[in-house]
C-alpha cells in the first residue's frame, strides 16, 4: 500500500484532503516522525485514521448517508472496472485516445478511494471486476452491449457515455441526504463535478467519431438535435431522444428519464426527467430566447436510488455479486 499515491489520488478529488488532514508540513512531519514504525502491518490502520480525521468520522455515520456513499460506491465500480477493461482490450480504444481514459480510469479509482475513507469499515467490499456484465446479459455475457469491449468502439464510447451519466444523477439525488455532513457533501459534490467533466469529453469524442473526425477537429464537431443517440451535444438535452441505445434491451432511455416520484407539491424532492423545464416553479421554457431544450439544457435533474440501482442491476453479473445493487 503506497500511503502517498493514495493521498495524492485523493488530492486529485478532493483539493482541500491536506487541509483537512493538517497542514500539508505537519502531516509530512507526521509521518516522517512514524519513520521506521510505519510497517505494512500497521498501515491499513494508520489509513483509516487519517480518513477520519479528514472527514470528521469519529462516529458512526447514519444509515441514510452510508446507503448513499456505498451506492456512490458501487457505481463508481462500475465505472471504474469498465474504463479499465476498455483500456485492456487488444486494439479497442485508438491510440490517441488512450491519454483521455486513462486520466478517467485513474480519477474513478480516486474517487473509490475517497468514498472508502469516508465510509470506513461500513464501506462495500470491492466487487471485483467479475461482478460485472457490461454486456448488460446480467451474467449470460451476451447482452446488447456485448461487442463493447471487444472491437465497437462506438458502442464502448456509448455505454461509457450512459454509466456515466446515470452517476452524475445518482450523485445529485444523493445530495439531499449528504446535507448535514459537510465535508462528505462536499467531497461528493467535488466527484459529481468531475464525472461531470468525464460525460463531456466522452460526448465530443462521439460526435467526432460519428463524423469520422478525431483528436481536436472532433470539438468542432456540432450536437445534432435530430440525431441525439450518435451526435450527443457535450450536454443533455431533453432526454437525448432516450440516449445512445434507446431501442435495445436493456435500454438507455432509462438514464435520462423520469426516477420515483417524478411529480409532487412543491415541497417534496421530486425525480423529473431530463426533459423538465419547470425549476422552483417557474417555467424556463417561457423565458424571452430559450425553447423547451434550451431551458431543460440549463439544468440537470437527479435520479433516486432505485432507480439507479434498477439501471445498474443490468450491468451486474448475477451469479457473481447477486446483491449488488439491490
Amino acid at each position: 500500500m503506497d500511503l502517498f499515491k493514495i493521498i495524492s489520488d485523493i488530492e486529485k478529488v478532493d483539493p482541500e484532503i491536506y487541509e483537512r488532514l493538517d497542514s500539508r508540513r505537519r502531516v509530512f512531519k507526521h509521518f516522517g516522525l512514524a519513520g521506521k514504525a510505519v510497517t505494512a502491518a500497521v498501515l491499513p490502520g494508520l489509513v483509516s485514521g487519517l480518513f477520519t480525521r479528514a472527514y470528521g468520522q469519529t462516529t458512526a455515520l447514519p444509515a441514510d448517508i452510508v446507503a448513499v456513499l456505498n451506492l456512490a460506491l458501487s457505481l463508481e465500480y462500475l465505472e471504474y472496472y469498465f474504463y479499465d477493461s476498455g483500456l485492456k482490450a487488444p486494439n479497442l480504444i485508438p491510440t490517441a485516445d488512450r491519454p483521455a481514459f486513462e486520466k478517467i480510469r485513474n480519477d474513478e479509482s480516486g474517487h473509490i478511494k475517497v468514498l472508502r475513507g469516508a465510509l470506513g469499515s461500513a464501506a462495500i467490499p470491492d466487487p471485483t471486476r467479475a461482478a460485472f456484465d457490461y454486456s448488460g446479459g446480467r451474467g449470460s455475457g451476451t447482452g446488447p452491449f456485448a461487442a463493447a469491449l471487444i472491437n465497437n468502439y462506438a458502442l464502448y464510447l456509448g455505454s461509457s457515455q450512459a454509466f456515466v451519466d446515470t452517476g452524475i444523477r445518482a450523485y445529485k439525488g444523493g445530495a439531499p441526504t449528504l446535507m448535514p455532513n459537510k465535508d462528505i457533501l462536499e467531497a461528493a459534490l467535488n466527484i459529481h463535478s468531475v464525472e461531470a467533466r468525464h460525460s463531456s469529453h466522452v460526448r465530443t469524442v462521439r460526435r467526432g467519431l460519428a463524423a469520422s473526425q478525431s483528436g481536436q477537429a472532433a470539438t468542432t464537431v456540432a450536437g445534432d438535435l435530430s440525431n441525439l443517440n450518435a451526435r450527443p451535444k457535450s450536454w443533455i438535452s431533453g432526454t437525448d431522444n432516450g440516449g445512445p441505445s434507446p431501442t435495445t434491451n436493456p435500454s438507455t432511455a432509462p438514464t435520462y428519464g423520469p426516477g420515483n416520484p417524478a411529480t409532487g407539491a412543491s415541497t417534496a424532492i421530486i425525480f423529473p426527467a431530463e426533459n423538465n423545464t419547470l425549476q422552483a416553479g417557474v417555467e424556463i421554457s417561457t423565458i424571452a430566447g430559450l425553447n423547451a431544450a434550451a431551458a431543460s439544457e440549463a439544468f440537470d435533474e437527479p435520479l433516486d436510488a432505485a432507480t439507479v440501482k434498477s439501471i445498474a442491476r443490468n450491468f451486474v453479473n448475477a451469479t457473481v455479486a447477486p446483491n449488488l445493487f439491490v
